[in-house]
């Protein structure tokens, strides 16, 4: 059998809650619910730093965050490390990528400015060399949504009235043409901007919008309008109602809708074209959303709306559908990934490679995902620093600023609701997942240092990042 193909399509805060196969009755979701059926469903997947950013260059350096660098958003990701791209353009694969980035600006904000959102080819692209569709980021999905192709810095924007997934999903479709009709194998990554925010009534189509006018969204069982102090920045801690919170979530399922008709646009697209059976799908997410849960919105936080995500893995030549319970994170997903496209991983890597998992042979696994968090979501702002592992049943998480912890039994208490770190009977789970904690940190030599350390003093070195600056310096 040749290489598989790969087709690796990603929301963008999209939790695996709000998905209709994980049990949600109120989501519209019937193409990624038949995924889901069709796949191997990593069902204890999260995010290793639920932060858009992060969470990418974790996936494609199979790096925690505090190897990569990317420890806040709106900085510019270090070339210098062998990424997924490389590997996959040095075993002989063609490369696409459409939609959104988020690994070149240097600033916070001006993101139109082709300067932050125009990628040149090149090293940045971290070994995406083939057809490249993309822009860094933004997430306003009507004109003038826009994006780069090859070598140009000047945009190409899409009609006023074309809302930007599907546009995206058709840009998908032509290439899957174009992949067809070529000799060797190819890898695709489709990245939606959407359901991430703003969620106002004009950044989503209204035929979706319209599916959940009459429907109520309650908010979650640990809502509550204060803030998350001291640990929340200012984005988590974005002021709210229940009823904002009502209205932002209607818009949320509606581009949630939209997402999961382009999605089944794609699939259809796959089997019209006879690839289905030996390429790779995924489906997944960079992270979740708080909507007010324990008092937070966005995301940046180790509690499960915004650390769990979708994983789907499909392959119907070899993987069988099923549902596994593998402690699963974005930094396994690219050794996984090569793993089953039989190329090497690069030794650098500090994830796991699963591909045996999804293969239903057996193999080791991680007794727990290492989740971080290393400052703010997009400034340089100290104490909201957080550490975190989770098993297969428990979260367990400490806060740097005044060192809490904080132990929730995910199974008992899917919404985690009671902190069980002083709780007597639990004192051995607390000890057992403090020592792997420390061990995963130690691993990686992630010392916990504060958020602003990084910029004193990541100047040089594998971990280098350029220094955040305007784009005057």
């Amino acid at each position: 059998m040749t290489r598989p193909n790969l087709v690796f399509v990603m929301a963008d805060q999209l939790r695996r809650a709000s998905c209709g196969y994980a049990g949600d009755r109120l989501a519209h979701t019937p193409n990624i619910d038949r995924l889901a059926r069709e796949s191997v469903d990593f069902r204890q997947c999260v995010s290793s730093m639920p932060v858009c950013s992060a969470f990418r260059a974790s996936l494609f350096t199979g790096k925690y965050t505090t190897s990569t660098g990317m420890v806040i958003n709106e900085l510019r990701m270090n070339p210098n490390h062998r990424c997924l791209g490389h590997v996959l353009t040095d075993g002989g694969y063609d490369t696409s990528y459409i939609g959104k980035w988020h690994l070149w600006a240097n600033q916070l904000g001006n993101h139109a400015d082709p300067r932050n959102s125009f990628v040149p080819r090149g090293p940045h692209r971290l070994g995406f060399d083939g057809y490249w569709a993309a822009y860094n980021f933004r997430h306003e999905y009507y004109a003038p949504a826009a994006y780069y192709h090859t070598e140009s810095p000047e945009k190409i924007t899409y009609p006023a009235s074309v809302y930007e997934p599907d546009a995206q999903t058709d840009l998908a479709i032509e290439r899957l043409r174009a992949h067809r009709a070529a000799d060797k194998p190819f890898a695709m990554v489709l990245s939606y901007g959407t359901p991430h925010d703003p969620w106002t009534r004009n950044n989503v189509p209204a035929e979706w919008l319209k599916r959940f006018a009459d429907v109520d969204f309650p908010p979650a069982e640990t809502y509550r309008d204060e803030p998350d102090t001291p640990y929340g920045d200012a984005w988590s801690n974005e002021p709210k109602t229940a009823a904002k919170v009502r209205e932002w979530k209607r818009v949320y399922y509606a581009m949630t809708a939209n997402l999961d008709w382009n999605l089944g646009r794609l699939d259809a697209a796959l089997g019209e074209l006879g690839l289905r059976d030996n390429t790779i799908m995924v489906f997944t997410s960079d992270h979740g959303e708080m909507f007010g849960a324990h008092g937070r919105m966005k995301k940046n936080i180790f509690y499960e709306e915004a650390a769990r995500i979708p994983f789907l893995l499909r392959w119907p030549a070899r993987a069988a559908s099923r549902v596994v319970d593998t402690c699963f994170s974005n930094v396994d997903m690219m050794p996984t990934l090569l793993g089953l496209a039989g190329l090497p991983v690069p030794a650098a890597v500090e994830g796991m490679d699963l591909s045996h998992v999804a293969l239903g042979q057996p193999g080791p696994e991680p007794e727990v995902a290492f989740l971080q968090n290393t400052g703010a979501c997009a400034s340089w702002e100290d104490g909201h620093e957080w550490r975190a592992v989770r098993d297969r049943r428990y979260t367990y998480a400490i806060y740097r600023v005044d060192r809490s912890e904080l132990l929730f039994d995910n199974v008992a208490d899917p919404t985690q609701s009671h902190n069980l770190a002083s709780d007597p009977a639990h004192q051995a789970t607390l000890e057992r997942l403090r020592a792997q904690l420390a061990g995963q940190m130690a691993r990686v030599q992630d010392t916990f240092p504060a958020s602003s350390w990084y910029r004193e003093h990541w100047i040089s070195g594998d971990r280098l990042i350029l220094r955040t600056a305007t784009l005057a310096d």
